[in-house]
This record gives structure tokens, C-alpha cells and sequence, in this order.
């Protein structure tokens, strides 16, 4: 799954909850679980990390940095941080990653972004 939707389906269940704790502990299983889902990814990185990181800005910019919605989005999207720094896998095996995931088939990068924006749009609009 592309890491803005990682966001905006954590952000989802963070604004749900209304928790900061329970956002905070749903993000990564809530990761491994968007993972499992067949998928395509975005060849470019950059444009992934950036996509990603626009989506979190905007929801703290408008909900605050410790609000449920944006702990939730930000702890969603965190397991992916190990395929950029080598340090924080076990013993040298990424955590989250194992298996690969369900790559090149099933939804379309192109439909998740469309989805992520939808979803993060509907969570810039609802305020608490």
C-alpha cells in the first residue's frame, strides 16, 4: 500500500476511535494489514515519501499535531521507515515487511491516491 494511504486509513481509524493511545496502537497492525491487501506501488520514491508526508502536514496543519487523526496516520505509515533506515530493523530483518507484501497486482497506484485523497480530504473537512 502507498504510504499516503497508509495516512489516510490511519488517520480514518484515529479520528473513529477518538484516542490518541488506541490510534497510536491500531497504526501499525492496521500497516501490516493494508500490506496484505494485492497492490501496486509507486516506482518513485520520492514522490511516494513526499505524498506521504503532504498528507500527514495537512491533517496536523488542520486538526494539530496531537490530535487521534494525525497520531493515527503517522503511526500507520511509521513501519515503512524501515525500508529507508537500516538501524531500526531486528537484527538486520525488516519487521513489518517480511514476505514482501502483495505486490504489482490488485489496486492500482493511480486508485489509491485517488482514495487517500478522498479519504484525507473527508477527515481535513470534519474537525473532531
Amino acid at each position: 500500500m502507498i504510504v499516503s494511504l497508509h495516512v489516510a486509513v490511519g488517520g480514518a481509524a484515529g479520528a473513529l476511535v477518538r484516542s490518541r493511545p488506541l490510534a497510536l496502537l491500531l497504526g501499525p497492525p492496521l500497516h501490516v494489514a493494508g500490506d496484505h491487501v494485492p497492490h501496486e506501488d509507486i516506482p518513485d520514491r520520492s514522490f511516494e515519501i513526499g505524498s506521504g508526508l503532504v498528507a500527514l502536514g495537512l491533517l496536523a496543519g488542520r486538526r494539530g499535531p496531537f490530535d487521534p487523526a494525525v497520531l493515527g496516520g503517522a503511526a500507520a505509515a511509521m513501519p515503512d521507515l524501515e525500508h529507508l533506515v537500516p538501524w531500526l530493523r531486528l537484527r538486520g530483518e525488516k519487521l513489518f515487511h517480511r514476505g514482501g507484501g502483495r505486490h504489482g497486482v490488485g489496486i492500482s497506484a493511480e486508485a489509491q491516491l485517488l482514495l487517500a485523497g478522498a479519504v484525507v480530504g473527508l477527515l481535513l473537512a470534519r474537525r473532531r
